[in-house]
């Protein structure tokens, strides 16, 4: 899934114009409670942001991040968008032209909203308009198979996080689920490569922001990024940048009783998000 932001340049959407053209079944993933929006889920989604086409005299250009602050206001929902550096503007023409893979209807160009589609954005951008958005310090693997069982665990390497990992791991098997992370596979000369790898055919994302680890930080923003969901977990909520203190996260004390309940947690978590 990701998120289509048309004529939202200014960072505030009306709220009858949240959802337009977006799926039933996406709609009731975003709002399955009596139309209570669940706004860690969008911001988990990567965003596709552009100006309506053919007005005004924005430059006609879109750009690929995420969203964050996203908030009530009087009319609607304001938000922040940030751009991804490491993608290039996309001229809004060639957005046009792969509109049927981005499942974007040509009304939509000309309808300032925020939908969200059913599709991988960046498939679709890298098949679709490879030579303007592949990232310029590495690359997707994108012919490797999603896989809907794993979860990729991302955490600082250190034997201190090795009973947490072990937590993490019957938690997630718990739910019927698998786990790796990093450490535990080398296919590549790069451990990068690895990681990217890992996080391209996961269905969850557990990112460990304790001691706040700059690999951790960059790797789940990449899994933002590609829109897969994300569990952030910490031992302290001091830990967590403030771009993702709007994200839920379980906090854990690193003893017995704190990793079983973390691994509780994990459990509980991972089968609402693959009930949705």
């Amino acid at each position: 899934m990701y998120n289509l932001l048309i004529g939202l340049t200014r960072g505030e959407v009306e709220a009858d114009r949240l959802f337009e053209h977006t799926p039933d079944d996406v709609r009731q993933y975003l709002a399955p409670e009596a139309g209570q929006v669940r706004i860690e889920r969008l911001s988990n989604l990567p965003t596709l942001l552009m100006p309506e086409t053919g007005f005004g005299d924005e430059p006609q250009i879109a750009r690929v991040g995420h969203v964050t602050n996203v908030n009530n206001s009087r009319y609607g929902y304001t938000f922040t968008f940030v751009p991804n550096p490491a993608i290039a503007p996309i001229p809004s023409p060639r957005i046009e032209a792969a509109a049927g893979a981005l499942d974007i209807t040509d009304w939509e160009f000309h309808r300032t909203h925020w939908a969200v589609k059913g599709v991988d954005l960046y498939r679709v951008l890298d098949q679709e308009l490879s030579s303007r958005v592949k990232p310029k310090v590495f690359q997707f693997p994108t012919s490797e198979p999603f896989d809907p069982d794993l979860v990729a665990v991302m955490m600082p390497f250190s034997p201190a996080f090795a009973a947490v990992y072990e937590s993490l791991k019957a938690g997630i098997e718990g739910a019927g689920m698998r786990c790796l992370r990093a450490d535990d596979i080398w296919e590549r000369d790069h451990i990068l490569d690895d990681v990217l790898s890992l996080i391209w055919r996961a269905r969850v994302v557990i990112a460990d922001l304790s001691e706040k680890n700059s690999n951790v930080f960059y790797e789940t923003g990449i899994a933002h990024t590609l829109g897969r969901d994300t569990i952030l977990v910490a031992q302290s909520m001091n830990d967590i940048p403030f771009d993702l203190q709007g994200i839920r996260a379980l906090k854990y004390l690193n003893n017995r009783e704190g990793r079983a309940e973390l691994s509780r947690g994990i459990t509980s978590r991972l089968k609402t998000i693959t009930a949705s």
